[in-house]
């Protein structure tokens, strides 16, 4: 039997991640992948949808040259290219991870891990069973999509986010159950290809968990691109013909209303993997494995990481997990914070964010000021078109410390890590003003709303030259 410091179930950002790290620090480490490396993110979430993403952004953008005298002819496009594009871009990450493991000497095996109360951990390969010893385990077997109890689900073809990547064709129509993250990229994507899209909703605004200014802004600019957006709205029942797929819905004012599309789309939430711990016992959260700040599960030795303990089910958070678990698996004493933890949502244009509410911070009993600037007086965002957005700081009206960011508008996923590494060496509002950015550009938004909290705008009213 094989001994290990550390075994790592999973293969995804989460598992890879702490692989990698582990390794390094001296650790004889195995990594155990049922399928694919890379995990849900690079298989069938954040890459492929990315991919797509910027397929739509070129597409919206050719359509916006026109108006600046750029002519083109009939606007055309193959989806066959666009999915053999999307697949490269996998094929080619994928290849690196791998190629990581083996250069920091981490034993791969493909198969499925249950981790048994002995300090064993049994492989299920496809031709033979293994056992082998671990000193430590690190869960990170991520979700998988949760289905609503929606009466007719199981009589229908539909697609989850495991599935909407595989579609051969592009639908001439899409509904969308459920308008959170994930719903909200795949309606971007589809509306530019030309899909008439209905997203529905339950709650009554989309993103629901995320600064209601940015919501609203969302839900504005998608509506800009044709896309129907029902929200407090609940799902009775859906139903198949030969022609079509029906959604029969209730809105917000108890009246029914009933949808039709080539394919209905389920994008509501993901339920943690647990078959791996199956024999363990552990506590839990919900449905999700409970851990404490260290990683560390109720069973002694074992931690967890990713999707499985719920939170943000983010893949940067599953990696930043990953390392904290690798570490205090290592023997060091490592915590996580997820004060500093960005968030972002990829439509068209995008939403990120880092830190709390304004509504968290006074809810945590905290005074504190907000301050706004919108992208409209931005001299880069006016020239490169792209004038809808603003970015935001809260701030703690005593001693002036960020406590968080929300930026809408385009790009502003790319610029969040800015305000995140301010919060992070706990910035002030008067720091971020004294602080030099580059003109023109987006970042700019982030100093110029800083300067408004100190009362030095140049520009609240006046676009800058």
């Amino acid at each position: 039997m094989k001994t290990y410091d550390l075994v790592v179930i999973g293969g995804g950002p989460g598992g890879y991640v702490a692989a990698l790290h582990a390794a390094k620090q001296g650790q004889k480490t195995a990594l155990i992948e049922a399928d694919n490396l890379g995990g849900t993110c690079l298989n069938r979430g954040c890459i492929p949808s990315k991919t797509y993403l910027k397929h739509a952004e070129i597409i919206e953008q050719i359509e916006k040259s026109k108006d600046w005298g750029i002519e083109t002819g009939a606007l055309t496009f193959s989806f066959s290219k666009m999915k053999k594009r999307k697949d490269d871009v996998i094929d080619r990450l994928r290849s690196g991870i791998a190629f990581l493991l083996k250069q920091g000497a981490i034993d791969v095996y493909n198969g499925y891990g249950t981790v048994l109360p002995n300090d064993c951990v049994k492989v299920q390969l496809a031709d033979k069973q293994e056992t082998v010893s671990a000193k430590k385990v690190i869960i990170a077997t991520g979700s998988t999509p949760a289905l609503p109890p929606i009466a007719g689900l199981d009589t229908i073809r539909y697609e989850t986010s495991d599935t909407i990547f595989d579609l051969e064709e592009i639908p001439k129509s899409v509904i969308i159950i459920g308008g959170g993250v994930i719903g909200v990229e795949f309606a971007t994507i589809f509306a530019a290809l030309n899909t008439t899209v209905t997203i529905v909703e339950a709650a009554d605004r989309i993103i629901a968990t995320e600064d209601e200014e940015a919501s609203r802004f969302l839900a504005k600019m998608l509506k800009k691109k044709g896309i129907r957006i029902q929200t407090g709205t609940i799902v009775q029942s859906v139903h198949e013909t030969s022609e079509v797929k029906t959604v029969l819905c209730k809105d917000a004012n108890g009246k029914e209303v009933l949808l039709e599309a080539d394919v209905v789309t389920i994008c509501t939430g993901r339920r943690p993997n647990l078959s791996a711990v199956a024999e363990l016992n552990l506590q839990q959260n919900g449905p999700f494995i409970k851990v404490n700040s260290k990683m560390e599960t109720s069973h002694n030795g074992v931690y967890a990481v990713g999707d499985v303990i719920g939170g943000w089910q983010l893949a940067h958070a599953a990696s930043a997990e990953g390392i904290v678990a690798a570490n205090n698996a290592s023997g060091k004493s490592d915590y996580i914070n997820y004060h500093v933890m960005p968030r972002c949502i990829y439509t068209l244009p995008e939403i990120a964010s880092v830190g709390m509410s304004a509504e968290e911070a006074q809810r945590q009993g905290m005074e504190v000021r907000v301050e706004k600037f919108d992208f409209s007086g931005s001299g880069k965002a006016l020239s490169a078109g792209e004038p809808d957005g603003f970015t935001k700081i809260i701030y703690e009206a005593k001693h002036g410390e960020i406590v968080g960011v929300v930026m809408a508008g385009s790009h502003v996923t790319e610029l969040i890590a800015n305000a995140s590494a301010f919060m992070h060496l706990e910035g002030t509002i008067t720091e971020a003003a004294n602080m030099i950015h580059p003109h023109p550009t987006i970042s700019e938004t982030f100093f110029e709303a800083a300067l408004n909290g100190v009362h030095k705008s140049l520009s609240q009213q006046a676009v800058r030259s």
